[in-house]
């Protein structure tokens, strides 16, 4: 695992102490060794944190002539079978990494050599004799490549600091913070900055004399609506079984020490069961807790690391909250809201004390329907039949209400034109709350339709039925613009690899096919993985409520984060970029004072945003 970085300039000679600089911004992410190659126009330099390889795994790395050179991010889990398969096609290797594989695959095959790659990962090669860079990207985006394309040349890296440290203009992106403020994030290939873009994942780029291509090589499937025929659920139940022990399997091949998350939920659980079944020593287990009972699922994973004899660390922490959204605001380089990024932090940085790769449940909830947002999409779907011309009286209504008037999210669900926009309405930033907060120039239309023109790889035709569009979009959007990211940057700050079994493509792939019945019952998410695996796990962690990972925002706002949330928030340099109504802004930080409303999701949108325009003016070291 490292960070990449580097850049091609057309009209002037590569200078290795840019690329440094530009490697040094990303030394979190590979304090063990760095690397640096410059020839004419290119440079490209890494930082690593060896994993695999340890003692020749050094980059960046060429092929056996010295005309294509490689930077790479990630973990190929399937390299040991493509290197025995260049071998035999005459291919000569210097080590024994899953780098050097790459450098091989991409002189036999091309671009074609990425649909053959099972892992996760983001990496550049130079291709001397064609004077071409290109850009590759995992099918998830579980690692992150952002690119800025210059009349000068192009750059890249691992994170935006590095694209910073590069000189690359920094001016905003509207459309970027419009998309934050419905979605307290930004979707990919959009960033902050107008230069800049994210490589989409399942993406690859080339850059030639100035020439830009880009294409994609995979595409997350549509999720079926009913089973194909002769498709059986007790043949689907093994084949889930096996395929996801198979991920988690090759996920365990290290030579460093590896541990797992573990959040006492449902694919956190699978994973270390998985594990423990796998292994023949104890799984390390790290699992974190806070004071408040709400936000504490300790007794929930002492239950599993009980079950499966793991060495389990955890702690209960009560954090220094101010101290620790500095650190996690200045990670991210652009505006990110989801503040399950702070426990992320924490207990990444208490897993690295003691190991170097850690497994995760991520993902489940996206490929086989744990939301419970799925569910009140299929409840809500019998609204479909009320015709439009009510729906379009009901929604008006509405917009007249006062905002925290009852029932006013209720009717607006009910006036949105189809499932999806209603989807939208009900579990992303209201229109009617934006339109009260923001200045009208920051207010995307209230239509989904709008959003398929912006994000138009993440949304599925209008025919297609309202659960697979949301399914899509989750995965397609949210899982690599929010989730992935939260993950990536909230470990690699503390120099630990994250790796996702419920991620492989190869079991997204099974999962597509299962169709919704079998996902989704009643009340109950993610039912196919309960039947294949529910024999591995307790009753009590199968029927417990499901949890976010979150952490006490509502009362640090009124506790430890009080005064400086307001001074963030009321402060001039805040205001007079006219992006909010200061008067409603002063209504929401009353309310939650008060009690009366919990805002902390506005309250701490709003406080990432100030943020990072203060690190903009003041950029921190």
């Amino acid at each position: 695992m490292c960070g990449i970085a580097g850049f091609v300039l057309l009209n002037q000679p590569a200078d290795a102490a840019r690329v440094h600089a530009m490697c040094d911004r990303i030394r979190h992410r590979g304090p063990d060794d760095e690397g640096i190659y410059v020839e004419r126009g290119c440079g490209i330099g890494m930082r690593r944190l060896s994993i695999i390889d340890l003692s020749t795994g050094h980059q960046p790395i060429s092929n056996e002539d010295g005309s294509i050179w490689i930077v790479f991010n990630g973990e190929i889990y399937n390299y040991q079978e493509l290197r025995e398969n260049l071998i035999a096609r005459g291919h000569r290797f210097q080590t024994s990494s899953d780098t050097e594989t790459l450098v091989h695959l991409y002189e036999e095959e091309g671009v074609e050599g990425l649909r053959r790659l099972r892992g996760m990962f983001a990496y550049a090669i130079w291709d001397a004799r064609r004077e071409r860079l290109f850009l590759a990207r995992d099918r998830f985006g579980k690692k992150p490549l952002y690119y800025a394309v210059l009349p000068t040349g192009i750059y890249f890296g691992s994170e935006l600091s590095c694209l910073r440290e590069a000189g690359v203009p920094l001016d905003t992106d509207p459309d970027a913070l419009r998309l934050y403020f419905q979605f307290n994030y930004i979707p990919d290939p959009y960033t902050a900055y107008r230069a800049i873009r994210r490589l989409p994942a399942g993406s690859w780029l080339t850059y030639e004399r100035g020439e830009v291509r880009q294409g994609r090589y995979w595409q997350m499937p549509v999720p079926a609506a009913t089973a194909a025929p002769g498709m059986s659920h007790a043949d689907t139940l093994v084949r889930v079984r096996e395929k996801f022990d198979e991920a988690v399997r090759i996920r365990m091949i290290a030579d460093v020490p590896l541990g797992a998350f573990l959040s006492g939920g449902l694919d956190s659980s699978s994973v270390v069961a998985s594990m423990a079944l796998q292994s023949r020593e104890p799984v390390k287990t790290f699992s974190i807790g806070f004071e408040e009972s709400r936000f504490n699922e300790l007794p929930y994973a002492r239950m599993v690391a009980k079950k499966y004899a793991t060495e389990h660390h955890e702690i209960v922490v009560r954090p220094d909250s101010i101290g620790i959204i500095r650190k996690f605001a200045k990670h991210f380089g652009e505006p990110f809201a989801d503040s399950s990024a702070i426990p992320t932090f924490i207990v990444s940085e208490f897993a690295a004390r003691h190991v170097k790769v850690a497994l995760s449940g991520d993902g489940g909830d996206e490929l086989f329907g744990g939301y419970t947002s799925l569910q009140q999409v299929q409840r809500l779907s019998r609204f479909d039949a009320v015709p439009q011309s009510l729906r379009l009286l009901l929604s008006w209504i509405s917009s007249r209400l006062p905002y925290s008037a009852y029932g006013k999210n209720f009717l607006q669900m009910i006036g949105r034109r189809n499932g999806l926009d209603r989807y939208f309405a009900f579990n992303y930033a209201p229109f009617h709350m934006r339109s009260r907060l923001l200045r009208p120039q920051w207010m995307m239309p209230a239509e989904a339709g709008f959003l398929a023109q912006l994000l138009p790889a993440c949304i599925l035709p209008e025919e297609a039925d309202t659960l697979a569009q949301v399914m899509y979009f989750e995965a397609a959007a949210n899982l690599t613009g929010d989730m992935l990211v939260k993950v990536d940057r909230m470990s690699m700050a503390n120099s630990l690899e994250v790796r996702s079994p419920l991620l492989d493509h190869e079991l997204a792939e099974l999962a597509a096919t299962i169709p919704h019945a079998w996902k989704i019952r009643g009340n109950q998410g993610k039912q196919i993985l309960i039947d294949a695996l529910g024999d591995r796990l307790l009753p009590e962690l199968i029927h417990r409520p499901k949890w976010g990972f979150g952490v006490p925002l509502a009362e640090w706002f009124r506790g430890s984060l009080r005064d400086f949330l307001r001074d963030h928030l009321t402060a001039r340099s805040f205001l007079d970029r006219d992006i909010v109504d200061p008067r409603f802004l002063q209504t929401l930080l009353d309310e939650h004072d008060s009690g009366r409303r919990d805002n902390n999701h506005w309250l701490w949108s709003l406080l990432v945003l100030a943020l990072w325009f203060q690190d903009l003016e003041e950029p921190s070291a």
